[in-house]
């Protein structure tokens, strides 16, 4: 159950920075996601629940690194016969004074031995080895512990599973894993002007792109979705679809309504089916944003441009769907790159320029900037990040650039 405090932010006049925005939701939104255990092979890209500790050391005990011959390096200065066979897998078996033992990659270190060599490093004669000056104790060996001590914090709650963190786990000799419950998020359009392929648009008509741009960056973060259509610009329509979806899920989120044109009713809507928490945020593209409250579940509107609405996705329902699962926030780093265009923009809020990437590392603008140019999207590498306080760039400054790669990873 979600309950944000009343009066984050008393909306209406002034545009909230996009820092306070992400400030409400850090500080604000509570976990919903609860702790179920399942099976390791089914845990990627699931949300960890708990802190998982190591119960063993890894490796749980000291081995061979190559392929060559135990032996006890102060021993090493005369030729040493070779007296057995240590394979991976195989239990361990003494090393002999004075004495050399053929060992391979993974077996288990003998008692008595403290250094490997290489088979290659080697010269075998008549069933003993010699062997050259110059390693030290421990060579070519991994002591138990070396990757993970017993004890140790392994992999920390909040993390989004990955392979390696399975591979990890497995490791361990973990069977199952306490991840948290998947998040529902029940998602809408809005607009008279929208319907959904096959069905052919009316003359004013258009397809709705942004529930495909939204549910599939919503999946992606490991959460449900619930496909609930398109809402027609009536308030009514909107307030009792919002109050009908909320019990069942965590998230609403919507896309387009929530500017102040006359047929945007969304923000309306929320304040009869709920109540408004903040409204418009100082960000292009992506201005009129919308988070509210209905009942037990959280509203997030996203405006109506499909780039603004990627963008405010990217930088806001991001986080607070991460919030709402229990997950770490997704990382959100930038690259220094040189920009290879000229850019003004007002004081006060942060903006996004779509770019291309040359071969030199040289950052293009896309030639078309407006909202609603999908193909800024697709025919671009990634964003540019302008600080709220910059206003102005030249060609050849460093500028921080956000591959896609790692915003919809």
């Amino acid at each position: 159950m979600a309950q944000l405090s009343d009066d984050c932010f008393a909306f209406g006049a002034k545009l909230q920075t996009l820092d306070a925005a992400l400030a409400t939701i850090a500080a604000g939104v509570p976990c919903v996601a609860t702790p179920e255990p399942i099976p390791l092979w089914q845990a990627d890209g699931r949300v960890l629940a708990t802190d998982i500790h190591a119960p063993i050391d890894l490796p749980p005990f000291a081995n061979a690194a190559v392929d060559g011959y135990a032996v006890r390096l102060a021993e090493t200065a005369t030729p040493l016969p070779v007296r057995g066979r240590l394979a991976a897998g195989s239990p361990p078996i003494p090393l002999q004074p004075g004495t050399a033992l053929r060992i391979f990659t993974g077996a288990p270190l003998p008692p008595g031995a403290d250094t490997v060599f290489m088979q290659e490093d080697v010269t075998l004669q008549d069933g003993a080895i010699t062997v050259p000056p110059g390693l030290r104790p421990g060579a070519n060996t991994r002591p138990a512990g070396e990757d993970i001590k017993a004890g140790a914090l392994a992999l920390p709650a909040g993390r989004t599973l990955r392979p390696q963190d399975l591979a990890l786990a497995a490791a361990l000799g973990l069977a199952t894993l306490p991840v948290r419950t998947r998040l529902r998020i029940a998602l809408f359009s809005t607009g008279d002007e929208l319907t959904d392929p096959p069905a052919p648009p009316g003359p004013a008509q258009r397809w709705d792109s942004n529930r495909v741009l939204l549910a599939m960056l919503a999946q992606r973060t490991g959460a449900q979705i619930t496909d609930l259509g398109i809402l027609p610009d009536r308030r009514d329509a909107i307030a009792a679809a919002l109050a009908a979806a909320a019990p069942a899920h965590d998230l609403v989120l919507t896309s387009g309504g929530v500017s102040t044109g006359d047929e945007d009713h969304v923000r309306a809507a929320v304040e009869q089916a709920g109540r408004l928490v903040f409204w418009r945020i100082a960000i292009k593209p992506g201005r009129p944003v919308a988070m509210g409250q209905l009942g037990n579940a959280l509203f997030l509107g996203l405006p109506g441009n499909p780039v603004a609405a990627y963008i405010t996705f990217i930088r806001i329902a991001r986080p607070l769907i991460a919030a709402l699962a229990g997950a770490t926030p997704p990382p959100f780093r930038t690259l220094p790159v040189r920009s290879g265009f000229a850019y003004r923009k007002k004081p006060g809020r942060r903006e996004y320029v779509r770019v291309r990437l040359d071969s030199h590392l040289v950052a293009h603008k896309h030639p078309t900037e407006g909202a609603g140019i999908l193909t800024s999207l697709t025919e671009t590498d990634g964003l540019v990040e302008l600080p709220d306080d910059l206003t102005t760039i030249q060609p050849g400054e460093t500028i921080g650039f956000i591959p896609f790669a790692d915003l919809s990873p």
